[in-house]
């Protein structure tokens, strides 16, 4: 059993104000994709789908996120604060997971993200957040689990 420390609840916080956005837009994404709110909020204010693909993508992601990442999230999440080695070895599982979408998103939607929501928002909120969550988390639960 491993006790939870003041670090582990700093990252477990972390990856709550990380994730939780995400989870709202994309259960938004997947109940009204074409409202102009869910739009706003998945590729910026105002914007529209750059084409079917786009859209397509970004729904995939959405049901992706809540029938893959909602669990492991919740499920990482309990073992950690609970003490368990294999909430660890999610959070690892969890973390590879986001360090993957990070780079995905670097590619598919830097270009379009970056000029419409600024470098600051872009490299700690929007696209940031995930990759640093991402490392801390894999490196955290791998000294613990060594």
């Amino acid at each position: 059993m491993i006790k939870p420390t003041t670090l582990t609840w700093i990252i477990a916080i972390f990856g709550i104000i990380t994730f939780f956005p995400l989870m709202v837009a994309q259960l938004m994404m997947i109940f009204k994709p074409n409202s102009q709110k869910t739009k706003d909020l998945i590729i910026g204010k105002g914007e529209d789908w750059r084409d079917k693909s786009h859209y397509k993508y970004s729904l995939a992601f959405a049901w992706a996120d809540w029938l893959i990442i909602f669990p492991l999230l919740v499920l990482s999440y309990w073992g950690v604060l609970v003490g368990q080695n294999w909430g660890y070895i999610l959070w690892i599982a969890l973390g590879t997971i986001s360090l993957y979408f990070s780079i995905t998103f670097w590619v598919l939607e830097r270009e379009y993200a970056l000029p419409s929501v600024g470098r600051l928002a872009y490299y700690t909120f929007i696209w940031g957040f995930f990759l640093y969550w991402g490392i801390a988390a894999i490196i955290y639960s791998i000294l613990n689990l060594i």
